[in-house]
């Protein structure tokens, strides 16, 4: 049986046990800041067990896509190391949300195991958390598992928790022996033992309890159902084999990499290890690229970056040394297409990805090795033996070379590394790192709202027909807290049974407007809707008093909702758009409307070339004056919609139904949004700025009708002041600034010539004055010049003059000192120019550095200036 086939038989045996498939969410987790990545099956459905949403069903079963490379759970170190750790991984589950429990569960489990699977009886064992007899007395009673085969175990192994506080439960795992002739071999190996011979195929989560802050657990109204089965696993298992990487899953990726390396897997231990950080390395890329992630420094597109990096390191352990890492994942595509038909649409954008980061990544790695081959010559120098940790990890972090790499180069040498040194760095950067993502998901749904969605209250949106409406008031919020009423001057929070306020979501701002009634006015400043079904209007009470129950009158701002619409659909041209000029590689990767204008991320490589721009821009206004009707579709079943070719919007969570955009044949998209009924009514679209926000990222703001008119409007007021200034007409002006420009360049040159005269003038003075130290040529001089550049320009003619040698120069400008030393190439690495700089500067109360052969530095006491020469003077002595 394949590992497709164990994947379709999972999820059709629980489909026949009445659970709805649900299909993988997106390996960025949606509403969840404490999440780096998609690490479980439940954390889709987080909502639902937290009881901040709801769905059609009671029950579920999914094959999710995982990644444990980042935060709590990281496995990234341990791949290749092992058999069964992976960065990517497919988790298979079924889930019950107050429906069947324990029994069922356990019942349901062992049917699949041991009759759809056909896995041996003999061979399973179950563990249980050690208080709970309820599942105890399931496993022998009611399935007959022989009670020395069921184990007990404490809380830190059977007893899971969502957070500190929350839901809850025992778990009971199942477990399969592999034999005494796997893992440690030992007589006394046991199930509690950590060798692979008891291996977990199967977690069943009982989630029973709501435990609160002082640790008290209160059993749950509805207890529920969340397990999970590794894919990997379990094909291994299934296919008689006692490594994951053997499957059918990530073999035909080892042969590929065994005839691109001429290895044979199987033959060398440490070639293996290599040839398995590839294989899976190449599946975490290409879904952490199908998902949206691109390589970047910070956040989840470090740890990207990290991992593909990983993997071309150890392709060039193999003697991979041109991009290959694109053809892996081309078949990682091939090979999973059928389960996610996503990665076939996005096949050449991904790969395109991939190779671009390869490519750069030899680029980094051969400047990461000059610096260490300058680091090792200049500890042989000083008769030092161990390369420092921050160097070390400035090799791993901006150059890519790993510690195993920088291990091997320098051992032949006799030197060793600062390990210790190396993980401190490590975990202050991992420390960075989640100070940086977390809070990058959703801000966490507020607690008050919680409680609103568990007490049933909902909102209805009608504001796709009407921009006013009446409606009783549900509840009220002010400071954090349920209130029965607000008077004139509170800042409150409003929720009404029916609205036709659009809540922020999609990328859409929420409406303006206002709540009134006979008894009070509620200015409108924003509309929300922090979980499905619910909208929350912001608002300052001007007038009254209103209380929950109260019947209110809401209308919304019909301008500005108006100009958010001519944006919306502006928007969806502006994708179209770029598709037609840039190729089918670009995908949204981020996007924003309001009344003001609309800002739009995309995916691509290079910031977008002036031709590109105005053909964008003339499709758009080309579309807008052809006057196309725009027609939504809404309640179309999900996947229907992909079926006619929707578009779905980067990071959205949709539900069984959705809600389709149309703009003739140029767009189709699934969006909740509101949108303009014509192209035409949008009138002019105009692009004001265009630039990258993120690696692979480029961002596109823009402006439509008004707001654009007003800006072409102020464009052609500044031409018209500047032909003015310059005494020319506005279509003499190209013409008149070049003439002005030329005039400038001719001026340059000759106060370029001006001071080449000075200097040599200058020079032959400052020459006189070098000395000899140690055989080596040193000039010490103070210097008139204007700038730090000017510094710098005057130190390298002086270089050029003086062959060998070492070169410090001081001046003042604007009252503040300015410090440079210059070395030449030939007394590298024996003198390091930032150590030198370093000292003067401490004379003059300031600080700087640089590269080995140039360095420069700032200072605030003037009158040390002649000290501070004297004591580069020193160091240089001290060296020669």
């Amino acid at each position: 049986m394949t590992g497709s086939e164990v994947r379709e038989k999972f999820l059709q045996y629980f489909e026949k046990k009445r659970h709805v498939r649900v299909e993988s969410s997106s390996l960025i987790p949606k509403q969840d800041p404490t999440l780096l990545f998609t690490n479980a099956g439940m954390v889709q459905f987080k909502g639902v067990f937290l009881g901040e949403e709801a769905r059609r069903y009671k029950r579920a079963t999914t094959s999710q896509k995982c990644l444990r490379a980042g935060g709590k759970h990281n496995d990234l170190e341990n791949v290749g190391k092992t058999t069964r750790h992976h960065t990517f991984f497919e988790m298979l589950g079924n889930f019950s949300f107050g429906d069947y429990f324990k029994k069922e569960a356990i019942e349901m489990g062992w049917e699949f195991l041991t009759k759809e699977l056909s896995l041996s009886v003999e061979k399973l064992w179950v563990t249980v958390f050690r208080e709970d007899d309820e599942a105890h007395t399931i496993w022998r009673d009611a399935i007959g598992i022989p009670a020395d085969r069921i184990v007990g175990l404490g809380e830190k192994d059977n007893f899971w928790s969502m957070g500190d506080t929350g839901p809850c439960g025992p778990c009971s795992e199942i477990i399969i022996d592999q034999g005494a002739e796997v893992g440690c071999r030992r007589d006394t190996c046991s199930i509690e033992c950590g060798c692979d011979r008891f291996l977990e195929l199967w977690n069943l989560v009982f989630m029973q309890f709501d435990r609160d802050q002082k640790g008290t657990l209160t059993p749950l109204p509805k207890p529920s159902i969340d397990t999970g089965m590794g894919l990997e696993r379990i094909s291994a298992v299934v296919q008689g084999l006692k490594s994951n990487y053997e499957t059918d899953l990530f073999l035909p990726i080892i042969h590929e990499v065994g005839e691109m390396s001429q290895k044979r897997f199987g033959s060398d231990e440490s070639d293996d290890t290599s040839v398995r950080v590839i294989a899976d390395h190449s599946r975490a890329i290409t879904f952490l690229i199908n998902d949206g992630i691109l390589p970047g420094n910070e956040g989840r597109g470090y740890v990207l970056r990290r991992i593909l990096r990983r993997a071309s390191y150890h392709g060039k352990r193999l003697g991979l040394h041109d991009p290959f890492l694109y053809r892996t994942c081309n078949l990682v595509v091939d090979m999973m297409q059928e389960a996610y038909p996503d990665l076939k649409r996005n096949r050449n954008y991904l790969l395109s990805v991939v190779k671009s980061e390869e490519e750069r990544f030899s680029d980094t790695l051969d400047s990461g090795l000059k610096i260490l081959h300058e680091e090792k010559e200049r500890l042989k120098a000083v008769n030092l033996k161990v390369i420092p940790g921050d160097v070390i990890f400035k090799l791993y972090d901006t150059h890519g070379v790993t510690f195993d790499f920088i291990s091997d180069i320098v051992q032949a040498e006799g030197l060793a590394l600062d390990e210790v040194g190396f993980h401190q760095a490590m975990e202050e950067q991992r420390q960075r790192s989640r100070q940086f993502w977390k809070g990058s998901g959703e801000e966490q749904v507020n607690e008050v709202y919680k409680n609103l969605v568990n007490s049933g209250m909902k909102t209805s949106f009608v504001g796709y027909t009407t921009l006013t409406s009446t409606s009783p008031v549900l509840a009220l919020i002010r400071d954090g807290r349920m209130v029965e009423k607000a008077q004139a001057g509170d800042t409150v929070e409003i929720v009404t049974e029916k609205t036709p306020f659009y809540g922020e979501s999609g990328g859409q701002a929420g409406d303006n407007g206002v709540i009134e009634s006979t008894s009070c006015t509620v200015e409108i400043e924003g509309a929300m809707k922090p979980v499905p079904d619910l909208v929350i209007h912001k608002g300052r009470l001007i007038r009254g008093e209103l209380k929950a129950g109260d019947v209110v009158t809401l209308k919304v701002e019909d301008k500005k909702r108006k100009a958010t619409a001519l944006n919306h659909t502006a928007t969806h041209l502006l994708q179209y758009a770029l598709r037609k000029v840039l190729g089918d590689h670009v995908h949204q990767a981020g996007s924003f409307v309001s009344p003001e204008r609309l800002r739009f991320d995309f995916n691509h490589f290079s910031p977008m070339t002036e031709r590109e721009l105005d053909r964008v821009e003339e499709l758009i206004n080309e579309k807008i004056r052809e006057n196309i009707p725009v027609d939504i579709f809404d309640e179309i079943p999900i996947k229907k919609a992909q079926n006619l070719g929707a578009t779905a919007l980067f990071g959205e969570k949709y539900g069984e139904k959705v809600r389709v955009v149309k703009v003739g044949d140029y767009s189709l998209e699934l969006c909740g949004g509101t949108h303009t009924h014509m192209t035409g009514d949008i009138g002019l679209m105009k692009i004001v700025t265009e630039g990258g926000v993120a690696a692979g990222v480029r961002r596109i703001e823009a402006l439509t009708g008004h707001e654009a008119f007003t800006f072409v409007r102020e464009k052609e007021k500044k031409l018209a002041e500047i032909a003015q200034r310059i005494k020319a007409s506005p279509s003499d002006i190209v013409q008149k600034v070049t003439k002005i420009l030329n005039e400038q360049k001719e001026l340059q040159k000759e106060i370029s010539a001006l001071k080449g005269k000075l200097f040599t003038r200058q020079s032959g003075d400052i020459l006189e004055g070098i000395r000899d130290i140690g055989g080596v040529k040193v000039l010490a001089k103070k210097v008139e010049v204007a700038d730090p550049k000017g510094l710098r320009d005057f130190a390298d003619r002086l270089k050029e003059k003086i062959g060998s040698g070492i070169i410090l120069l001081a001046g003042v400008s604007e009252g503040k000192v300015l410090l440079l030393v210059r070395i030449t190439d030939d007394l590298l690495p024996r003198f390091h120019a930032g150590r030198i700089i370093s000292e003067m500067a401490k004379v003059v109360g300031g600080s700087g550095g640089g590269r080995p052969d140039m360095a420069q530095a700032g200072g605030k006491t003037v009158e040390k200036l002649e000290e501070a020469l004297k004591t580069g003077i020193r160091v240089i002595e001290g060296k020669a």
